[in-house]
């Protein structure tokens, strides 16, 4: 007998636009941009962007059910249509929970799915760990954990023996004699008071992630890569971020509090075999600690969200929460 044929790989949902939108002030400094999209009495799900410093992106929209869902996006602090612009300052970790926190609070929302790649994924479980009573479930890509061993894969050495012509490039602003640290040579320059060097460093920093992102390598380059309102917010959260260890108390502490979240809410993580920007040891990391999560690997996938393993897996697994979740 044949084999039955593989289900066909489901796709984006279709474009849609907010039902509403508005601007929250979260500080005296920081205002944050919100949007709704999808049915306004559907369960709510929050979309949480990478990065840091990312934005969001239509595309973030479809992976859920529009009839179904209701999704709420956020710009985080710094960047996207958020103020000010690239801003380094009450711009971290914790900043951003509460950021969360009060637009739950706002939109009058019980509890929600929490929906994150990469930072995102980061994020999420930051959230998660601060209020487990707030997470329906816990849907990641690309799980980052934000630990040493990351940064060092990435931005100094690791992602830099399958890429090494992409890293070339990352290497060039930086002085051969700075090139022992480069997070820290990137931070020098990103936070510069001069512009000029701050955008040579930014435009250098975002398209290494941007060359790395998808498995086709750099061909597959996304364009807001070569914005620069884009990357100057990009490089110099990320690096901001990145520089105070994502303001964690240890190295590894999101996985430390996996143990204990696994009593609250269901998990699903896809994950793409071939990611180099944030590997799979750290998924498998958290699979090992959180056993009763559903960890799905996308073997013929890189980092990006919209390869269609990806998205496949995702708009699955966002259907399948719709009833598996601790609502």
């Amino acid at each position: 007998m044949n084999a039955p044929a593989p289900a066909p790989r489901r796709d984006l949902y279709p474009q849609i636009e907010p039902f509403a939108s508005e601007m929250l002030r979260v500080s005296p400094r920081h205002m944050i941009y919100i949007e709704q999209c999808g049915a306004p009495n559907g369960r709510p799900v929050i979309a949480l962007h990478g990065g840091p410093g990312g934005g969001m992106s239509p595309e973030m929209r479809r992976f859920f059910d529009p009839k179904r869902f209701r999704t709420v996006l956020i710009d985080q602090r710094g960047c996207g249509r958020s103020t000010p612009h690239a801003e380094l300052e009450e711009n971290t970790t914790w900043d951003l929970v509460a950021d969360i926190e009060r637009v739950r609070e706002r939109l009058g929302i019980e509890k929600w799915l929490v929906f994150g790649g990469s930072w995102g994924s980061t994020l999420s479980l930051a959230y998660a760990a601060k209020h487990p009573e707030r997470c329906a479930a816990l849907l990641l890509r690309g799980v980052f954990l934000l630990t040493r061993h990351e940064i060092q894969w990435f931005y100094q050495q690791g992602a830099s023996n399958v890429f090494p012509d992409a890293f070339e490039r990352y290497l060039a602003p930086i002085p051969e004699a700075e090139r022992g640290d480069m997070l820290a040579a990137y931070h020098r320059r990103l936070t510069a008071p001069d512009r000029d060097v701050r955008l040579e460093a930014a435009r250098a920093w975002a398209r290494w992630e941007g060359e790395t992102i998808s498995i086709v390598g750099p061909s597959g380059l996304p364009t807001r890569f070569n914005d620069d309102r884009f990357v100057e917010a990009f490089a110099r959260i990320e690096c901001h971020y990145f520089t105070n260890r994502g303001f964690f108390e240890t190295d590894g502490w999101l996985l430390e509090q996996a143990p204990r979240l696994r009593r609250w809410m269901p998990l699903r993580i896809v994950h793409g075999r071939y990611d180099m920007c944030t590997p799979l040891s750290s998924a498998w990391a958290l699979k090992r600690a959180w056993p009763e999560a559903d960890l799905e690997i996308i073997p013929d996938a890189g980092h990006s969200s919209l390869e269609p393993g990806i998205v496949d897996a995702l708009v699955r697994g966002a259907d399948a929460l719709y009833d598996a979740a601790a609502w």
